[in-house]
Order: structure tokens, then C-alpha cells, then sequence
């Protein structure tokens, strides 16, 4: 098992700058990828971005290119998602996923308000 916990969300003005963090605790020994989702109500969950733990590869939505930015600490096995320049429509449940021995882990959500 993995449990996974974010923090970081708030409530910015458009054009502002967050950084949500998520770490992960349990059996993370084989821990091969963690993303970042965000899922307004009603609303299917839309990726954002991932990481590959081990190469630190990354990748992003069109949507958040050159503005947000993915990394990770190995040691702290903690992923982090720097937003900046954000936008109003941008405001949803930010949520972390760990790909982990083939399985999938959520967080519980941190909540980003961006006001206009």
C-alpha cells in the first residue's frame, strides 16, 4: 500500500503562483512514475503532468506548458507542481498519482482557487 498526501493548494489571483507538493509513504520501493491531475465537479479528471521516478523524465498537457513546471525528490519521495502565470479556469481539485509495482494510488486533493 501507498498513501499519498498533498498540501500546498490555496486561493491566488490570476497570474499568480502556487506549488503543490505530494508525498508518498508505504511500499514506495518500486515506485516508477507520479502524476498530477485536476478534476472540477461533475467533471472528468484531466491530466496535467508526470514524472518518471527514476529519470525524471517529464511531461505536460498543452495547456500548462512553459508555465508549470514537475520535479521530484527521491530522497523525500515528494513530487511537486509549480504553477505559475495560473488562470481562473484553473481553478479545480488538484490530486497526486502514484504508479507503483503496476498499481495506482490517489491522494486526497488539494484545492487551487484561482480568482479573476
Amino acid at each position: 500500500q501507498v498513501q499519498l498526501v498533498e498540501s500546498g493548494g490555496g486561493l491566488v489571483q490570476a497570474g499568480g503562483s502556487l506549488r503543490l507538493s505530494c508525498a508518498a509513504s508505504g511500499s514506495t520501493s518500486s515506485l516508477y512514475r507520479m502524476d498530477w491531475f485536476r478534476q472540477a465537479p461533475g467533471k472528468e479528471r484531466k491530466f496535467v503532468a508526470t514524472i518518471t521516478w527514476s529519470g525524471g523524465i517529464a511531461y505536460y498537457a498543452d495547456s500548462v506548458k512553459g508555465r508549470f513546471t514537475i520535479s521530484r525528490d527521491n530522497a523525500k519521495n515528494t513530487v511537486y507542481l509549480q504553477m505559475n502565470s495560473l488562470h481562473p479556469e484553473e481553478t479545480d481539485v488538484y490530486y497526486c498519482q502514484a504508479t507503483v509495482a503496476g498499481a495506482t494510488y490517489w491522494g486526497q486533493g488539494t484545492q487551487v482557487t484561482v480568482s479573476s
